[in-house]
């Protein structure tokens, strides 16, 4: 069983640095959509595990954050496709919790879930704190130049403490990533 671990905001939705607050500003990123879709036709589980700090700021509140949910699930639905799983993490950066990223608590989480034996698991995020997290989880690591891509490049390339992650592959978003994905697939 293949699973792909995507972040939400700046992976499937475009981000914001003052929050995603309401449905109405949950906008998919173009494509991410349609990749998600041809991974469900791949028969590859599509799971998304997201911090949500802006709960604990009151920036939100829980029903909001369905209500995005469920408009990301109603697009896909149109489309063909599905979520089989999300996990949020609704604490904020001081609350030492398990689950935010780049603690690995979600990712352990969604691969205990799938109770399968036999998983091949990679995470596609936009952050630094997506990179720790799959690696802390034990699991691949993709880096899209969507969201805050651009910027954890740059933290990538002049932090020493994060060098390790200079060889994680980078796409231009997620459809790109998600037709190498399907490609290296085919090939094996």
């Amino acid at each position: 069983m293949t699973m792909i671990i995507l972040d939400r905001d700046g992976v499937i939705n475009y981000d914001s640095d003052a929050y995603i607050k309401s449905v109405e500003e949950f906008i998919p990123i173009p494509g991410s959509l349609e990749a998600i879709v041809r991974l469900n036709a791949a028969g590859i589980q599509v799971t998304v595990v997201t911090n949500q700090s802006g709960i604990a700021r009151g920036y939100y509140d829980v029903e909001t954050l369905q209500a995005m949910h469920l408009k990301l699930a109603n697009l896909l639905t149109t489309m063909g496709g599905k979520i089989d799983r999300i996990y949020f993490c609704p604490h904020g950066p001081t609350d030492n919790c398990s689950c935010r990223k780049p603690k690995p608590g979600m990712l352990q989480q969604a691969l205990q879930d799938l109770d399968e034996k036999a998983i091949h698991a990679t995470m596609i995020g936009d952050s630094v704190s997506d990179l720790a997290a799959a690696e802390a989880a034990g699991v691949g690591s993709i880096l899209v130049r969507t969201g805050k891509g651009e910027r954890s490049i740059k933290s990538i390339e002049e932090n020493n403490t994060y060098k390790r992650y200079r060889k994680v592959a980078v796409y231009d978003d997620l459809n790109a990533a998600v037709t190498d994905i399907l490609l290296k697939a085919s090939d094996k």
